[in-house]
């Protein structure tokens, strides 16, 4: 049979055969058209996932009235929350608060401005909607100090809130693209229970230093900065340490919880909107942008390889397998209360409910619904702060 194939192609006419010679030269122009793209494409993801994030427009302002002090912006899944919340702008003001929505409809949310703008006021059109609510510290009324962090990436500045009798401390630590200013929206209910807070920064988050590579390692390496905040706790007199970390801050606080030279002093992790895992929220985000799974997972694959760390721009390999908390769930050994949003948007909460299934006996979760990535508090905040004060007070953790 394979004779008789040979001879019948050796029959063939040239033309025939260069029309088969020119088919393949297609095809493996093609594959390599394709393997180039999916290439291309993985790079340019794991280049996304590791550079620190700028602030972009995601909301329009359509119209202000300052007469009646309200804004109207464009109808978006957050623009429309119930709550309190925050819009970074250009022009008159950077940054203006926002009230309750008074009004919407297809299109447009009025909103009520809790940021007084006078009658002149021009602002650009472009802006982006916030869950920070606070912007600077001294908007929280409360005693504070500048303070410093000597960590391995150099000096990393913070804020500390003191209270009580200094001897329980509450770390904060921030998400990915954003900075400590994230965090403020925590330190009453803190304060409030007498726990001192530290506000801190990490390399590469736009203030702090920067590392070689000025990438993020997605808590892999951050969270020695933050090691060396609860040093710092130590050595002004904490006896127990609260770490408290926002999205992309709940891995680096969770990897510090599995990792710290100090975990003898942390007595518990509280993680709102955390990343459990990371594949778990870089699949999501790839199937909300419509981004093939080739892709996402050849982005996964080169961020773990050495080979590729000057394509990606890492600097060294991202192990995802150590960044898995679920995966590495009887290595847990502190109390944790995850606050998480089943319609995050962002962060899914999937990892989350894994981690409480894999400890139950470490692990408690309270679920919310409409809110969105790490707009718990500005979305119920009574709610919120009173599921960190129940947990603290069962845990032990405040009341001497």
């Amino acid at each position: 049979m394979v004779a008789s194939r040979r001879a019948a192609m050796g029959g063939a006419s040239p033309a025939v055969l260069a029309a088969v010679r020119t088919a393949v030269t297609m095809l493996s122009v093609a594959l390599i058209g394709v393997l180039a793209a999916l290439a291309g494409g993985s790079v340019r993801m794991a280049r996304r996932v590791v550079t620190p994030a700028q602030r972009v427009p995601d909301t329009r302002i359509l119209s202000l009235d300052t007469a009646a002090q309200t804004i109207t912006l464009a109808r978006t899944p957050d623009t429309r929350l119930p709550g309190r919340y925050g819009l970074f702008t250009s022009g008159s003001a950077d940054y203006l608060k926002l009230g309750s929505v008074l009004s919407e409809d297809d299109v447009s949310v009025k909103r009520k401005l809790l940021t007084h703008i006078g009658h002149d006021a021009r602002l650009s059109p472009e802006a982006a909607f916030s869950g920070w609510y606070y912007d600077r510290p001294e908007q929280l009324h409360l005693d504070f100090t500048p303070e410093l962090i000597g960590s391995p990436a150099g000096p990393c500045p913070a804020w500390l809130f003191p209270a009580g009798n200094g001897e329980t401390w509450v770390i904060q630590v921030h998400g990915r693209g954003t900075t400590r200013a994230e965090c403020l929206r925590a330190v009453p209910v803190f304060h409030a229970l007498g726990v001192t807070s530290l506000v801190v920064s990490y390399r590469n988050d736009g203030e702090a230093p920067r590392s070689r590579t000025g990438t993020y390692a997605l808590g892999a390496t951050e969270w020695r900065d933050v090691d060396a905040a609860v040093g710092f706790a130590r050595r002004r007199g904490a006896r127990r340490v609260i770490v408290m970390g926002w999205s992309m801050g709940g891995a680096i606080a969770l990897q510090l919880s599995l990792n710290s030279a100090h975990r003898d002093l942390i007595s518990g992790l509280v993680l709102e909107s955390p990343v459990v895992d990371w594949r778990v929220v870089l699949e999501y985000q790839a199937r909300a942008l419509r981004v093939p799974t080739a892709v996402s997972g050849l982005a996964i694959e080169a961020l773990q390889t050495g080979w590729a760390a000057p394509l990606t721009r890492a600097g060294a390999p991202i192990r995802f397998d150590e960044l898995d908390v679920v995966a590495r769930a009887a290595e847990l050994r502190h109390p944790i209360l995850i606050l998480h949003s089943d319609d995050d948007g962002f962060v899914p909460s999937d990892a989350s409910h894994d981690l409480v299934v894999a400890r139950p006996d470490l692990v408690e979760m309270k679920v919310f619904e409409v809110a969105r990535h790490t707009k718990l508090w500005n979305y119920d905040e009574e709610r919120w702060s009173e599921s960190i004060r129940t947990w603290l007070a069962s845990r032990g953790l405040i009341g001497d």
